[in-house]
């Protein structure tokens, strides 16, 4: 049994990876994810268990991310797509859901000429950010999760 239960959670356009704008995004779908998440986690790899979503809908993604802590799903690697840079509602949920989270990019956001790409609503609400290596920024989010969720306090023991 996995130790850890990891959301990647996508939001519009991504269910396209591999083929919408490969000179921006890559060309590798969702389904090189398993794979690069066991490159970067070696002998880690059983420890983590993947649940995969994507919607176009910004409803969807919020109705999704409580549903995962209904479900005690450990943490999320979450890229939101346009709704990183307009949604308050998404902000709104991560500020209260209180799951660990990783915003994920397969661009460098920073260096995109949009203004508007450059800033993040959701920013202040995730643990960090990976941004700028394609697919792998995932696998990345992932190993960055489960570093976090290692690293967490374990509660003292009840003396008897």
């Amino acid at each position: 049994m996995a130790r850890y239960r990891i959301l990647v959670l996508n939001g519009p356009n991504l269910g396209a990876l591999g083929v919408r704008q490969p000179d921006i995004y890559g060309s590798a779908g969702m389904d090189a994810v398993p794979g690069l998440v066991a490159q970067v986690l070696g002998a880690r790899t059983g420890d983590v268990e993947l649940e995969f979503f994507q919607t176009n809908g910004e409803g969807a993604l919020i109705d999704r991310l409580e549903q995962a802590r209904r479900d005690g799903v450990d943490g999320v690697a979450l890229n939101a797509g346009a709704y990183t840079h307009t949604s308050l509602a998404l902000a709104d949920c991560l500020a209260w859901i209180g799951l660990p989270c990783v915003e994920v990019h397969l661009s460098n956001v920073l260096a995109r000429s949009e203004p508007l790409r450059q800033k993040s609503y959701i920013g202040r609400h995730v643990i960090g950010v990976v941004a700028g290596f394609g697919i792998t920024s995932y696998a990345l989010a992932v190993q960055s999760l489960v570093l976090h969720l290692d690293a967490r306090p374990t509660a003292a023991a009840t003396p008897v």
